[in-house]
């Protein structure tokens, strides 16, 4: 299926989101010189077509105990259609993960884990991912500073 080109305007439309989702279609309509309207429609065609996925709140890890950022390395034990798919369905049912890449090189795997702290992740480590009996081994990488954090894309 080809995908069809977004003109100007949604592109301009999507860069705002990025900015503010919160933003009303009156103020979007304003910052894209057109009528509520068609910013209104264009906006629900973004999101009909996949442009846009999901609407969401960026919240404040350290404020919340969650500011311990760990970059896991997961590599199986072997790799198979069925182990494969087994891993990612646990991994997608543990909150701590927040994000988890299929990756080449060395390791199969790349999370993203939040937790309060090194004690709190040593326990994730034996009592949640050591129970996934595919799991090889792991690397994990500590986040000593977030340098930058930008959730957009560059459009």
């Amino acid at each position: 299926m080809m995908e069809q080109r977004l003109d100007k305007t949604d592109i301009q439309i999507l860069r705002i989101l990025q900015e503010n989702a919160r933003i009303t279609t009156k103020e979007l309509a304003a910052k894209v010189h057109l009528s509520p309207t068609p910013v209104f429609e264009r906006v629900r065609k973004l999101e009909n077509e996949g442009y846009i996925q999901q609407y969401t709140t960026v919240l404040n890890a350290a404020k919340l105990g969650q500011g311990f950022i760990v970059f896991c390395s997961v590599k199986l034990l072997r790799m198979s259609r069925d182990i494969a798919h087994d891993f990612v369905e646990r991994i997608k049912g543990i909150p701590q993960v927040t994000e988890c890449y299929n990756i080449s090189g060395e390791y199969d795997y790349l999370l993203k884990i939040h937790a309060p702290d090194m004690q709190y992740y040593n326990e994730f480590i034996i009592n949640t991912l050591g129970t996934i009996d595919s799991l090889g081994s792991i690397q994990s990488s500590f986040v000593m500073n977030s340098i930058k954090q930008h959730y957009g894309l560059a459009l």
